[in-house]
């Protein structure tokens, strides 16, 4: 987990990962406080994490919401490219 702060000491972003399985390491959680959106923190944490990442010999993914643009959009600047659609089915008895 990276946890940053700003140059008060506040907290303004949260970024994390699992370690490499198969060769593959996925980067999230991924976290900003609705008061710090919108000034870069999730933007240049992950793109951090994920040049760590792939500076230790591993590929690197990361789960999204469809149904977010602004982190889509972020993500897909950072090089990022969708490869899978899913979906949570529960079945009810």
């Amino acid at each position: 987990m990276w946890f940053w702060v700003d140059e008060e000491g506040q907290p303004v972003h949260l970024t994390g990962a699992k370690p490499p399985s198969f060769g593959v390491a996925r980067v999230g959680p991924v976290y900003t406080p609705p008061t710090q959106r919108g000034r870069g923190w999730a933007s240049n944490a992950v793109a951090e994490v994920s040049r760590r990442l792939q500076a230790e010999g591993a590929r690197v993914c990361l789960f999204t919401d469809q149904a977010n643009p602004t982190s889509n959009k972020v993500y897909a600047r950072l090089g990022y490219r969708p490869v899978v659609d899913m979906a949570n089915l529960v079945i009810v008895r």
